[in-house]
This record gives structure tokens, C-alpha cells and sequence, in this order.
């Protein structure tokens, strides 16, 4: 049994022939302004998502500052049933604000720590407790992650705006060769369908 063989004919559609059509030249267009503003887009998008994300680290370190708390009464030992990775438990601190605002909440502390014990704690500018900043592998892979997901999703959005093109293009290309087909039959007065 005989295989067919299929000629690929590549950049049909910029090439002159007399079966291309003016649909064919825009849809050609459509599809490399659309890589084009997918790759160019994807890219600045990344960029300005990794810059704010960048900018939101800076600010939280610069919001954050490091205090040392005392622990007010004496820490609970480690709840069996919990499977925390740290394994720290909940317990009363007191502390000083830079303004000098004596300051006294819950926090994570060391289990079984004693009372009067010193521990580190983070607080905002105006001394309420906080999660202390992301490292700089956490900041790196924050920055990376936010710049390649918005980079990701702006090319999507223009590859799937330019695929509704095509598609529209497709309704149209399909209409036009009806019309053609009709125009025939009528000229020869033959009906194919």
C-alpha cells in the first residue's frame, strides 16, 4: 500500500500566489504581531511584576525591625497532635516599641521556655508584632516566581486575543468561499450541495 506524501509549504502566506487571499495576508500579520507582542509583552510585564514584588520585599524590611521581647510567664511544652515545623508554641511577651511604648501581645515562642526569658520578635514601625521580612532566597524566589507568572499569563492573554483573531479570520475565510462556491454553481448552473 502506497503512503501519501505531504508537501509542507512554509511562509505560504507572504510568498505571492494566485490562491492567496487578502484574509490569508492579515491573518499572516495577526499571528507575528501576536508572537511578537506575546514575547515583547510577556517580557515587560515580568520585568515590572519582579520590580514591584522587589519594591514590596525592600518595604517590608524597611517597616520591620527586630526587638527584643521578654517572656511574661512560662511557655508551654509542644502539643503532641500539632506537626508544625517549628514546633513553637503561643506565649505572652512584653516589649518596648522604638517610640517607647511598652507593648504586651501573643507570640510564637520556644516551648518550655521560662518566664523572663528574652526573645527576639519582629515588629511594624508603630510596634505591633509582625512575620519577620522573607530572606533573600525567599526574596529571590518571590521576585522570580512574580515576574515568570506575570510574564506568563500577559503573553497567554495576547496569544489568546490573536487566536480569536485567527478565528474570527477563519469565520470569514470560510464565508468567502461559500459565496465563491455559490457564485460558480450559479454561473454553470450546477447545485453541489
Amino acid at each position: 500500500m502506497r503512503t501519501s506524501q505531504r508537501t509542507t509549504v512554509r511562509w505560504w502566506r507572504w510568498r505571492s500566489n494566485p490562491l492567496r487571499r487578502r484574509v490569508d495576508v492579515v491573518e499572516a500579520w495577526v499571528v507575528l504581531a501576536g508572537w511578537m507582542l506575546a514575547v515583547l509583552g510577556g517580557v515587560v510585564a515580568g520585568l515590572a511584576a519582579a520590580g514591584a514584588v522587589g519594591q514590596a520585599v525592600v518595604r517590608q524590611r524597611a517597616d520591620s525591625h527586630r526587638v527584643p521581647a521578654v517572656l511574661v510567664q512560662d511557655a508551654p511544652g509542644p502539643s503532641s497532635d500539632r506537626a508544625a515545623s517549628d514546633r513553637r508554641v503561643w506565649g505572652t511577651v512584653r516589649w518596648t516599641a522604638p517610640d517607647g511604648t511598652a507593648h504586651r501581645q501573643r507570640a510564637r515562642v520556644p516551648p518550655r521556655a521560662p518566664a523572663g526569658s528574652t526573645i527576639p520578635v519582629w515588629t511594624h514601625r508603630d510596634g505591633d508584632l509582625t512575620s519577620p521580612p522573607v530572606s533573600d532566597g525567599e526574596a529571590r524566589l518571590h521576585t522570580g516566581m512574580g515576574g515568570a507568572l506575570a510574564g506568563t499569563f500577559a503573553g497567554g492573554a495576547v496569544l489568546g486575543a490573536a487566536r480569536l483573531a485567527r478565528l474570527g479570520l477563519d469565520r470569514r475565510r470560510s464565508a468567502q468561499w461559500d459565496a465563491e462556491w455559490e457564485r460558480i454553481d450559479s454561473q454553470r448552473g450546477w447545485k453541489t450541495g
